[in-house]
């Protein structure tokens, strides 16, 4: 994916920011959209479908929580990335955040020569995700993941992208025993820094939206992680 095919949707109040960083990130050749607050960002994001929304937790008229979880009910919207931008001073929890379905957060203030190599890193695993094009068939499930789908007992299962490379990497070796640092590296990267509650979180909410009898089905007595 080339930087100027590659769309990025800034969310914040402060003009200030999406100033800022949408400057740096157009430098390096993205295109860039803006939106004030979280109901503009959802109108945004349907009509220019971005690869990556960077937003704001705490905006006016709908805060960021609301607007990712809105977001994340949308089919054509289920797999962008987003990522959270929060001060150092605002009450927000990383597992408040993935539970609505955000895939990472950014610490305000951030420098630019760091937020580049972040969104780079985020946009990475995207590329990297999108090449692979296997079809698994594990407990009765379909996992397809050249077109992001997940279908049980004929019923298809819309996952966030992060959840479904989770469930992807669990599928593909079933039984298997993986290391949190493994995972990690291999559905969020090392670039990409994350919560060390993250993976726990995915994890609960892949066995609601699939149940937990499939879900041991398929990682047998090695669904316990190692730290």
């Amino acid at each position: 994916m080339k930087n100027k095919n590659t769309k990025i949707l800034l969310v914040d109040d402060e003009p200030d920011i999406l100033e800022i960083v949408g400057y740096n990130l157009s430098q390096e050749g993205y295109q860039i959209f803006t939106a004030s607050n979280g109901k503009e960002a959802i109108s945004k994001a349907k009509k220019e479908i971005p690869d990556l929304i960077i937003m704001d937790v705490m905006m006016p008229e709908m805060d960021g929580m609301e607007a990712c979880e809105n977001i994340r009910k949308i089919p054509e919207l289920s797999n962008v990335i987003i990522t959270f931008l929060t001060a150092r001073s605002e009450d927000y929890s990383q597992v408040a955040g993935f539970d609505v379905g955000a895939d990472d957060y950014i610490t305000k203030p951030i420098k630019p020569k760091l937020l580049v190599s972040k969104v780079k890193a985020l946009l990475r695993r995207l590329v990297e995700s999108d090449q692979d094009s296997e079809t698994l068939n594990v407990g009765g499930i379909e996992i397809n993941r050249e077109e992001y789908k997940i279908v049980m007992e004929g019923q298809e299962i819309a996952l966030p992208r992060k959840e479904f490379e989770l469930f992807y990497l669990l599928a593909s070796k079933p039984g298997k025993v993986f290391k949190r640092d493994e995972i990690l590296d291999k559905v969020w990267g090392n670039e990409v820094v994350v919560g060390g509650r993250t993976i726990d979180v995915h994890i609960r909410k892949l066995r609601e939206k699939i149940g937990e009898e499939l879900f041991k089905t398929i990682k047998g007595v090695g669904y316990k992680f190692e730290v």
